[in-house]
């Protein structure tokens, strides 16, 4: 390996927060680095990991729905009725295709399990289903716009 290349490799160490250097050309190789004191080798400890406390889960529904069972009227645009929340973060759909129909829409009666929209979530598609038997009173989420957790996103009466 050329001199040149090695003093070029020293300074690069000098001028970094680098300890240690290792280029390898072929069958050549040099190694450099830092030394502690008169020379020894640096010696780092892994720094001592603490243990967090565990953290409850997240309940699943607001604590007005938890109250009243889901059938508040939780804000002055909603009617009154049972609101299905969004479970997690991501992007809602309408519908399972751009050219297909929204799997419901106002006015119509669901049963427990029908499929109200998915969530788009880290390239995972999540239906969204209906806990209730009703009529969708409204739908308070836009087709290809993002959701946070816990938003209302449907009212089933």
């Amino acid at each position: 390996m050329d001199l040149r290349k090695i003093k070029k490799l020293i300074d690069l160490l000098e001028e970094s927060n680098l300890n240690e250097i290792e280029i390898k050309e072929g069958e050549e190789s040099v190694r450099l680095s830092r030394g502690g004191v008169h020379g020894a080798p640096m010696h780092f400890a892994p720094a001592p990991v603490q243990a967090a406390a565990p953290v409850a889960p997240m309940p699943m529904v607001s604590p007005v729905e938890a109250a009243t069972g889901g059938a508040a009227r939780p804000g002055p645009d909603l009617p009154p009725g049972t609101v299905v929340r969004a479970p997690m973060v991501g992007t809602y759909y309408a519908s399972p295709a751009p050219d297909k129909p929204p799997f419901v829409t106002v006015g119509q009666a669901v049963k427990p399990g029908d499929t109200l929209g998915i969530i788009e979530a880290m390239k995972m598609f999540n239906p969204i289903e209906a806990e209730v038997a009703g009529t969708v009173l409204a739908i308070q989420c836009e087709n290809g716009q993002p959701v946070e957790f816990d938003q209302p996103m449907f009212v089933i009466g």
